[in-house]
């Protein structure tokens, strides 16, 4: 096929919006129980109901939807996690409108009478004689939710609490004899990236047979995924050393399993998750991250060395073993990502379910180029660069093309190289994208999270300000036409090089904060001394606040912006947009505001998804002068304060 000269941006594309907004179905928390594989799945064409799906792991017999009908998710520190666990046939999770569902094998699920309806419920961990499910619950009501470890009865109305002395608890496992329970615990003001300690305390038939004691941990060390081993070794990812790496719990206090330059956990946005776990001979397997790439090894801890796999991915995540078989949702630079089963003897592989089904032509397909490029004070900042990719159309002789710089939410996150079609929606129309791992993204290591600690909204945006020089000065981009955007932190990110930078044309904030100091003052529980780590403390240096709020700074909105909000959203509320909107109206900038109503922080619906990813892609084309197509139903163009809307 012939590839005519085509402008950068208004390239014919196979992936229309709808399209990329219908691969956005997200595949996670892997388990295994006997023959099956469980998993959930997050459905954006169902509203962004969250279901249970399993499947034989040999691939025969089909799916089968375990939750017909019903949203399976957990809101315990509102971003939930540890939705559900299959246990010998049965299925428990946490029901999105509260409480706790039980259901067996072709049964209907009903609540589980030890629960609270109207409390919240996750990290669920039942103990080895099937008489209780240990798992976090956090109670709303005046002031501060409260979080607590209980017990619920599998047998009865019973409910023990188990721990309520800390602000946050996290990850309960059972020893395999089920004589002690470990878990995690952590206070004000740190994340769980920042300081956790490990827990443990005996157990017995009728629940706790002591108290907890501390065994690990402490200020300057997050503890993750305590785990034990067959013969009852406590075993734990710490991040001591400046890596999360694994360690075990012996006599003479802890051990180092397998010292790594590679992060073996992340941080804990959410509950539940797992990168390390044993097989049936006692082997430790873990998933190890290193220069934004995963990888599925076996440690031996004789020879503390880390033997990887030869995998076709470059994301693994949900890492579940139980006898000699793996599960986990394996991702890649080029294909969609699935649930796979691994038996850990042979090497064979399965793959149950993709996320999506791709039916394109690799030409069509940017691959990522993991990149590291200067930035400010002398340091080094990490990026995935992806080139316009196309067999439809080729830029004009001399052309660059524009730069979408997109910054990742958290912003104690990562960016990832798996196969996105709502970023190559991007690539595939002639745009060049780079996804910044900037200064404190997870992934490099506990000293790089710590270079954003007292420098939100400074050294984030220096790293994709220098990214974007990076894709000029290697003559992928155009420097007249370098476009920022970002989700909620990422989309303060974006609004911070739009109002504090030079460098940027335009840019959409896709439920960006604008107000750090609104912020500081209504966040939730999880994360309301957050920002005193990111950018100092509260309220006494509220001047910092306002200097790195755009919001405050009115008279410096000169860039055309695009705001994407959700009507329902609590931690950036709609105010806040508008405000921001009428600023650029009043000294006639371009931009536009698309409201979305039933939508929050962070949007789930397919149609939602859709309209913001067309509606960019119009509004670069308006403010940057290249066919975009007609505007998305709901977007439209205002140049001035009460009017011209077109």
């Amino acid at each position: 096929m012939s590839r005519p000269e085509t402008p950068c941006g208004a390239w014919p594309s196979p992936i229309d919006a709808p399209l990329a907004a219908g691969a956005a179905r997200r595949l996670s928390q892997t388990q295994l129980d006997g023959e099956h594989v469980y998993w959930l799945e997050a459905r954006p064409e169902e509203g962004g109901r969250q279901t249970v799906v399993r499947a034989r792991a040999d691939g025969g017999g089909g799916l089968l939807e375990r939750t017909p009908g019903r949203n399976v998710r957990s809101r315990v520190h509102e971003y939930g996690g540890g939705d559900y666990r299959a246990f010998r046939g049965r299925l428990y999770g946490a029901d999105a409108e509260g409480g706790v569902f039980a259901c067996g094998e072709g049964g209907p699920a009903r609540p589980l009478a030890s629960a609270r309806g109207d409390a919240r419920y996750g990290d669920f961990a039942p103990s080895p004689d099937g008489r209780w499910l240990v798992c976090v619950e956090e109670e709303h009501g005046e002031g501060e939710p409260k979080n607590r470890l209980v017990a619920l009865s599998l047998r009865g109305a019973e409910r023990i609490v188990v721990a309520d002395r800390h602000d946050f608890v996290s990850s309960p496992r059972f020893a395999p004899d089920g004589s002690r329970l470990a878990f995690l615990s952590w206070e004000h003001p740190d994340m769980p990236w920042d300081a956790t300690a490990l827990r443990l305390l005996p157990w017995r038939e009728d629940g706790p047979a002591g108290p907890a004691r501390g065994v690990a941990g402490g200020p300057g060390e997050s503890i993750a995924q305590p785990l034990f081993a067959p013969d009852g070794e406590l075993r734990f990812v710490s991040d001591r050393s400046g890596w999360w790496n694994p360690w075990a719990l012996r006599a003479g206090g802890a051990s180092p399993l397998c010292p790594l330059a590679a992060e073996l956990a992340g941080p804990a946005w959410v509950l539940g998750l797992s990168t390390v776990a044993h097989d049936a001979d006692g082997a430790l397997w873990a998933v190890a991250r290193a220069g934004g790439r995963d990888r599925l090894g076996r440690i031996d801890v004789e020879k503390q060395r880390f033997e990887p796999l030869a995998l076709p991915y470059d994301g693994i995540e949900g890492l579940a073993i139980e006898g000699r078989r793996a599960a986990f949702v394996g991702s890649a630079a080029l294909r969609p990502p699935a649930v796979c089963a691994l038996d850990l003897a042979t090497g064979a592989l399965r793959e149950l379910r993709e996320a999506f089904a791709l039916a394109l032509d690799p030409a069509d397909l940017s691959p990522p180029e993991a990149v590291d490029f200067a930035s400010e004070e002398g340091r080094r900042a990490y990026a995935f660069l992806y080139r316009p990719a196309s067999r439809r159309a080729r830029p004009r002789r001399g052309e660059r093309p524009p730069l979408l710089v997109r910054s990742h939410g958290g912003p104690t996150a990562a960016a990832s190289p798996a196969l996105r079609l709502g970023l190559q929606y991007w690539t595939s129309r002639g745009y060049a994208v780079i996804d910044v791992d900037y200064a404190g993204s997870a992934g490099y290591g506990r000293p790089y999270r710590a270079l954003l600690d007292g420098h939100w909204g400074v050294r984030d945006v220096a790293d994709c300000a220098a990214a974007a020089r990076f894709a000029v000065e290697q003559g992928v981009a155009d420097p007249a036409r370098l476009l920022a955007s970002g989700g909620s932190a990422g989309g303060y990110t974006t609004l911070c090089l739009l109002v504090f930078r030079d460098e940027f044309a335009a840019g959409a904030s896709h439920y960006g904060i604008g107000d750090l100091e609104q912020l500081a003052r209504d966040t939730h529980k999880f994360e309301a001394h957050y920002l005193e780590r990111l950018v100092g403390p509260w309220p006494a240096r509220a001047d910092l606040y306002r200097a790195r709020s755009p919001a405050r700074h009115p008279e410096r909105l000169a860039r055309p912006v695009i705001f994407f909000q959700g009507l329902d959203d609590r931690v950036v509320p709609p105010a806040q947009t508008f405000e921001m909107a009428g600023a650029l109206a009043r000294r006639g900038v371009p931009h536009a505001v698309v409201a979305f109503e039933g939508e929050a922080h962070g949007f789930r619906r397919a149609e939602t998804l859709a309209t913001a990813l067309a509606g960019e892609h119009w509004f670069y084309g308006r403010v940057l002068g290249f066919d975009a197509g007609p505007a998305p139903a709901g977007v439209r163009l205002a140049a001035s304060e009460g009017g011209a809307e077109r």
